[in-house]
């Protein structure tokens, strides 16, 4: 089974996400409106999602989405999944760390899938049998392999806000962690995962997430080489607390907590 034209598909609602995205960031007209979650949603959330169903509903009519903004549309074996600005907190400060998440799932499970950050000049990509890749900001294209790493001391870790990890009952759990590790960071949202997929970090570890926040990060660190898991087992579509690595730290990292 090839993947290609999936593939093309999901890299087309890339481009176009960015388009939009791109010309509404750091405008002074930003409409910005609080969600019932008490999470931000900015018109251009609303602009990209939007573009991307038409789209699929005219390229991809069978299948079913899940969009963050619009809810799900359609059933099937056949699955889009769609963030369209990770990072929307960041997005409407005007820090250039956020991303459109576009993901393809077959069967429940993410196989597919496009990060594109615009404002950062970045852009993630992966499908079955072909690896995962970047392109740089400087328009070159590279494979994507998670880091060596293989004890817990020579090893990088990045985490979300402290305030979940609190309320999760996993704050203690990770302090412990940290004191066993070479370092820890708190890059955030997209950005960590496909710092590991590109073996610059060796860790993530991330509460109260939706599955439009995951879908999209899981092929790119698979196809990297990497682990992606629940926090405390497998993943699943209703998941909220993830585990990324290298692979080789998964198992001493998970039984941490």
């Amino acid at each position: 089974m090839t993947y290609q034209a999936d593939l093309d598909l999901a890299l087309e609602l890339a481009d176009i996400a960015d388009k939009i995205s791109l010309e509404r960031f750091r405008v002074l007209d930003l409409h910005v409106e609080t969600k019932p979650d008490r999470s931000p949603v900015t018109d251009a959330d609303r602009s990209v999602e939007q573009a991307l169903k038409d789209v699929l509903a005219a390229k991809a009519p069978n299948d079913a989405l899940i969009g963050e903004e619009y809810g799900n549309t359609g059933t099937g074996s056949r699955t889009w999944i769609i963030d369209p600005i990770d990072g929307t907190a960041n997005y409407l400060r005007g820090v250039p760390v956020w991303a459109t998440l576009i993901a393809l799932a077959i069967d429940g499970k993410p196989v597919v899938s496009v990060v594109s950050a615009p404002a950062m000049g970045r852009r993630w990509w992966a499908a079955p049998d072909s690896g995962a890749f970047t392109k740089d900001i400087d328009g070159s294209t590279r494979q994507l392999k998670v880091s060596a790493i293989g004890e817990l001391e020579n090893a990088s870790l990045s985490y979300n806000n402290l305030q979940l990890w609190d309320q999760a009952g996993k704050l203690a759990q990770l302090t412990e962690l940290s004191r066993k590790i070479w370092r820890t960071r708190a890059y955030g949202d997209f950005w960590s995962y496909m710092l590991l997929a590109e073996g610059s970090l060796d860790i993530v570890a991330e509460h109260d997430l939706k599955i439009y926040d995951i879908a999209a990060l899981v092929p790119i660190v698979e196809q990297a080489g990497g682990k992606f898991t629940a926090l405390d087992g497998p993943l699943t579509a209703e998941t909220s607390s993830v585990l990324a690595t290298n692979g080789k730290l998964h198992q001493a990292v998970q039984n941490s907590f």
